[in-house]
């Protein structure tokens, strides 16, 4: 009789070390105690045990932990918070959003409930707008307000005791202001001193109305949220000025497009969106949360196809991999009532994404900064988003639609059932895409051969990477050498070197040598496509100038982006991912 879960998994000495470091259970005093094999079947029995909620037959159950474990063994799909938690079966989302309204009450029990969720490794994002600014006067005690920025270092100090002293994983906040808060040019500002708000992402909620003001060169309103009342008027050419200053100092804040995200947001009938998750990839409603999964596309290269890719599998994964994600949300533990009511029981709200893009994209020699690779992003992710939605509609009909369903988009566009509200999100993928041995998300290569550290989930240790697509499209050209991969590597870049012919170098350009308005077209391919957002970091070159990081916002707001994140290069004087030569400008 043949072993059950027969497929062993193919990790290489670096892959180990991340398991080792995020994934695998230990004993109390820190011994591993399972293999990476265990650990997906451990995982895959978890999330299939939801099927019994259902009624479905015992033998179709044990069909099915064989294929969750076939597509996670293979790295085809790997989930995020069921292998961050080790399997665990604490969370199985890992970032929320919550609610922030005009009153010590509510700030302090958001407090509360912040602390809750970070205690078991969450992030968390937070809309300070509602909360009035810096000196107005609070009518109970005659006394002027603190405004929103001192309550932020207040969920931060927090935050820091319970990162520092238990939390399952370090985990962090989003905080975000609209651009029309009185208090915005402080917000603006607020980690130009890198010491402050060092658990925070910040990021400006920029309007279509100041859009138009900018482009106009008029002023906007900056109005008190407790009266409505014009408090100031800023010229909007100021504002983003002090952005893009801002930003090329220390990449900080971010924007999103808050009316983009609610032209796009599924059930608008359940209220209107004010926040996103931690990297901004998943806009939510107050307590929602993202269930998130991504398949790794350069594993669904098949040489023998027309197009060298496995369509046929990419439809199965994507169909089981809908079905694992809304299993998830039947075994989430839910830290608050809220929570469950409209996650669980609202709006069932799922991301699957992708990542290894950029590997995908180099197997099959196509450039990032092409049409063709524009092309074929609109080709996968439609793909993905239609497969997905057809399985989650079918997942309605048997299991029921999500409790809101009557107050979403989705009887007006042709589905009669629907399990989920949204069914897909790309999110960064950053230590899930090291362990799939890919490029993370929808990135470009961030170089060729580089240093990741500063990392505190591999315990700030130095790894070395070496791109393997690159190694083998130099083998198949007869090229590849120990001598000219160390040159590679002083760099991170094949750009200047004379041997390697001008074919592998327009399929290899890393980040900083790809223009920011293809990284900017990359993204709006696969947003189109995308029903929550998509986390890209637009990396820019040290000499960017504030003027050019204006440009990009502009072009990113055309192009109907719903959030975008720039970073300039050495703008931190400590950074995740570093080339190996300090020449590299």
């Amino acid at each position: 009789m043949p072993r059950r879960f027969d497929l062993e998994p193919k990790i290489n000495e670096k892959q180990q070390l991340i398991a080792d470091s995020r994934y695998l259970l230990k004993d109390k005093s820190g011994k591993i105690k399972e293999t990476v094999r265990n650990m997906f079947i451990r995982i895959s029995k978890h999330i299939a045990s939801a099927e019994k909620k259902f009624k479905t037959p015992a033998k179709e159950i044990k069909k099915l932990e064989e294929s969750f474990y076939e597509m996670q063994a293979s790295l085809e799909f790997l989930s995020g918070t069921p292998m961050h938690d080790r399997g665990l079966k604490r969370l199985m989302a890992e970032c929320y959003v919550l609610p922030l309204e005009d009153s010590l009450e509510s700030i302090y029990h958001t407090l509360y409930y912040s602390v809750q969720l970070h205690r078991l490794g969450a992030g968390i994002g937070y809309d300070f707008s509602k909360l009035r600014p810096d000196g107005s006067i609070v009518h109970s005690t005659g006394k002027e307000a603190s405004g929103p920025i001192s309550f932020m270092r207040l969920f931060d100090f927090s935050s820091e005791i319970i990162l520092n002293r238990g939390s399952a994983r370090h985990a962090g906040h989003m905080g975000i202001l609209r651009i029309d808060h009185p208090d915005i040019e402080k917000f603006i500002q607020a980690k130009e001193d890198y010491s402050q708000l060092t658990n925070f992402n910040l990021s400006v909620a920029v309007t279509d109305n100041f859009i138009r003001a900018y482009k106009a060169g008029s002023k906007v309103n900056l109005t008190d949220p407790t009266n409505n009342k014009i408090v100031k008027r800023l010229e909007a050419k100021y504002l983003m000025e002090l952005i893009a200053k801002s930003v090329h100092r220390s990449a900080e804040p971010g924007i999103i497009f808050i009316d983009e995200i609610n032209r796009k947001n599924t059930v608008p009938g359940v209220g209107r969106i004010t926040a996103t998750n931690l990297c901004g990839e998943q806009p939510l409603l107050p307590f929602e949360a993202c269930y998130l999964g991504g398949i790794a596309l350069n594993r669904f290269i098949d040489v023998n196809s027309r197009d060298k890719i496995n369509w046929k599998r990419m439809a199965d994964v994507t169909r089981l991999a809908t079905r694992y994600l809304d299993n998830m949300l039947e075994l989430a533990f839910n830290v608050l009532p809220q929570i469950k009511e409209i996650n669980v029981d609202g709006n069932r709200k799922i991301g699957l994404g992708v990542l290894g893009w950029a590997d995908l994209l180099a197997e099959l020699r196509i450039p990032y900064d092409s049409e063709k690779g524009l092309k074929l992003a609109e080709k996968v992710m439609s793909f993905i988003q239609k497969t997905a939605r057809d399985e989650s509609s079918r997942l309605g009909k048997v299991r029921g639609n999500f409790k809101n369903y009557d107050k979403s988009i989705f009887k007006k566009i042709g589905y009669k059932y629907m399990r989920n509200a949204t069914v897909t999100t790309i999110a960064p993928t950053g230590t899930r895409s090291l362990f799939a041995d890919c490029n993370s998300g929808v990135e470009p290569f961030f170089a060729l051969a580089y240093t990741r550290e500063n990392m505190e989930t591999l315990d700030n240790r130095k790894i070395y990477y070496v791109n393997s697509a690159l190694e083998n499209a130099l083998k198949e050209e007869w090229l590849f050498s120990k001598s000219l991969m160390k040159q590679i590597s002083a760099t991170g870049s094949v750009k200047e070197i004379k041997d390697i012919p001008d074919n592998i170098k327009r399929v290899f350009k890393t980040t900083y040598e790809i223009a920011p308005e293809w990284h900017l077209k990359m993204q709006a391919s696969f947003q189109k496509y995308t029903d929550n957002a998509v986390s890209k970091t637009l990396n820019v070159k040290e000499s960017t100038t504030e003027k050019e990081i204006e440009n990009v916002y502009l072009e990113a707001h055309n192009l109907k982006l719903k959030g975008v994140t720039i970073y300039r290069d050495k703008s931190r004087d400590k950074q995740v991912l570093n080339i190996n030569s300090s020449k590299k400008k």
